[in-house]
């Protein structure tokens, strides 16, 4: 059975992982069982440590984060031996591994040792310190005259109060999560600096981009790429909206400040245009929406629902955000965290969330093996998400749904600039995250809360609040609990951009890309399967790009989309 799965894909698998040096099936043999013993010990302890981190996010209860920190303990123990290091090592610098899959999934073993070959005291203080910070953050409310808000009380004030200083007051109030989490933060951080030090990197940043097969200059050279390409049309998107949001709350447009932009990072586009998106949500079951489009596209959800026990609404303790998780990577426990208001946000979440759900062991061949059976990169599963969640500013996607439009005019005009204003607003808040995340970490005793807002203010446009001296950093949780990911979000805008047009190429024979929703296309389900999920990790990101696509990672079909051509 293995052995005709490996002849079958080295059909799919490019020559460059078939080395010149002479292999021998000794070696080979020898990665095999070092992967069978590996996975035999490590699966199980992920399985737990999974089912400890759902647990931690539903309840909030220091118990659950407790057994969370223990399980991750654990794993780190196994990933610390140095003997086993010392032979994974030794086989992937031999180069003579003969199989292509069993040399990839040695490779990817080898980054998971190496990132854990650590003083077993300082992996074990990392871990207790982050799981405090996370489960602080967790269960942060922000709190207005001694009322407790939810994350989506926040964003309501925040996206329709016409009183600036209701506004401000609310802004600020969600900001205190970071005063509450600075000092572990500033903390950890300079933990994560000692292990990458002692690992043999200039910094955790630097680390991190290396053990996820990216190379930092280049990553550089893409963001200048995509700053230039951005500034400008940004800059007139920006003060397009500026006139509405000035409008709206009766200030001058000079006067804006980042309270006034409906969300508190300015991540999303403001609802400042002729439709309410939301109002078509408002009396919608998100879920059955949801159902309903992934199973006509022949990539049903039914299990990841049942096994959410299709507890999506927000309460006490819940982590108030929202993710996947494949807890057994075996297909048969796939689980998404929300906390859902019938609104267009959620709609595009949780259309984001279940488009995860579908790139995981769901759908990548149970034939991979365990440390394969995984998404090719965490760019490539955000690009996925991303794809499927722009639909739900789509009215045609809409209306194939049985959805009815009322003003499909205006809904169109709104649509059409909140899809291309998305990607520059979300494009110029990445340019604020992967450069403050590499300053911070390559300068950690700098005044971060200045390079914060200097690099806002660079980048977003955004004016600084007067004489506010706060680590508003701190309120991302992002640079908490996901360090150095969010770069990966705008790649995965790239990649999914890319792929909505090699689909609109392949599927749809060449149709114009803006015209193709995928309702009901069993053909797309199939599309995504071959070239995207059936390869799990056998690829690195940039090579199961060329795969899907037909080309190397690039921003043309971004910008193709953004600028309406």
């Amino acid at each position: 059975m293995h052995r005709l799965f490996f002849l079958s894909i080295l059909v799919l698998l490019p020559m460059t992982l078939i080395s010149s040096v002479a292999a021998d099936q000794e070696t080979t043999d020898k990665a095999r069982k070092f992967l069978e013993r590996h996975t035999a010990t490590i699966r199980p302890l992920e399985i737990a440590a999974n089912r400890a981190w759902w647990d931690a996010n539903l309840t909030g209860k220091d118990a659950d984060f407790k057994r969370k920190e223990e399980a991750q303990n654990k794993i780190d123990a196994v990933l610390a031996d140095k003997k086993a290091f010392e032979e994974v090592k030794a086989l992937k610098e031999s180069k003579r591994i003969d199989d292509p899959i069993v040399r990839r999934a040695i490779d990817v073993v080898y980054l998971a040792y190496l990132e854990k070959q650590l003083d077993v005291d300082l992996l074990q203080k990392m871990t207790a310190l982050a799981n405090e910070v996370e489960k602080k953050f967790s269960t942060f409310r922000a709190k207005v005259d001694g009322n407790e808000m939810s994350d989506g009380e926040v964003r309501n004030v925040l996206k329709t109060s016409k009183l600036s200083g209701k506004r401000k007051e609310v802004w600020e109030a969600s900001k205190e999560v970071g005063k509450v989490v600075e000092p572990e933060l500033k903390e950890l951080v300079k933990l994560r600096n000692q292990a990458a030090k002692n690992l043999g990197f200039a910094n955790y940043h630097a680390m991190m981009l290396n053990l996820n097969e990216q190379n930092g200059a280049d990553l550089i050279k893409l963001f200048d790429k995509l700053d230039d390409m951005t500034r400008e049309p940004f800059k007139e998107a920006k003060a397009e909206i500026d006139v509405e949001l000035a409008k709206n709350c009766g200030v001058k447009v000079a006067d804006l400040m980042p309270w006034h932009y409906h969300d508190a990072f300015f991540q999303e586009v403001p609802a400042v245009f002729p439709a309410d998106l939301d109002k078509i949500y408002a009396n919608l079951d998100l879920v059955k929406l949801c159902r309903d489009f992934y199973r006509g596209i022949d990539l049903p959800i039914d299990l990841v629902i049942e096994k959410s026990n299709n507890d999506f609404a927000p309460r006490s303790g819940k982590n108030p955000h929202a993710f996947c998780t494949d807890i057994s990577r075996d297909g048969t426990d796939v689980r998404v965290l929300a906390n859902i208001v019938p609104n267009e946000y959620w709609m595009a979440t949780m259309l984001h969330e279940f488009g995860h759900s579908v790139y995981t062991s769901i759908n990548i061949p149970e034939r991979l093996p365990y440390v394969l059976r995984t998404e090719a990169h965490i760019l490539t599963t955000e690009g996925v998400a991303m794809m499927f969640e722009k639909l739900s500013k789509r009215r045609s996607w809409l209306e194939q749904m049985g959805v009815k439009v009322d003003g499909p005019r205006a809904f169109d005009e709104t649509a059409s600039k909140m899809l291309k204003y998305r990607l520059l607003i979300f494009s110029r808040w990445c340019q604020v995250m992967l450069r403050f995340e590499k300053g911070m970490y390559e300068n950690p005793n700098q005044d971060l809360n200045k390079l914060w807002w200097d690099t806002v203010e660079k980048y977003q446009l955004l004016k600084r609040p007067p004489k506010r001296n706060a680590p508003d950093y701190g309120s991302k949780i992002h640079i908490i609990v996901a360090p150095v990911y969010y770069h990966n979000y705008m790649m995965g805008e790239l990649f999914a951009s890319q792929l909505h047009h090699a689909i609109a190429r392949d599927v749809y024979k060449g149709a114009n890309p803006d015209t193709v929703i995928y309702v009901g296309s069993k053909a797309v389900g199939r599309f995504m399967k071959e070239k995207v999920f059936d390869p799990g990790r056998t690829l690195p990101w940039n090579e199961l790009t060329r795969h899907a696509t037909g080309a190397d990672l690039s921003p043309a079909a971004f910008a193709k989309e953004f600028q309406g051509k």
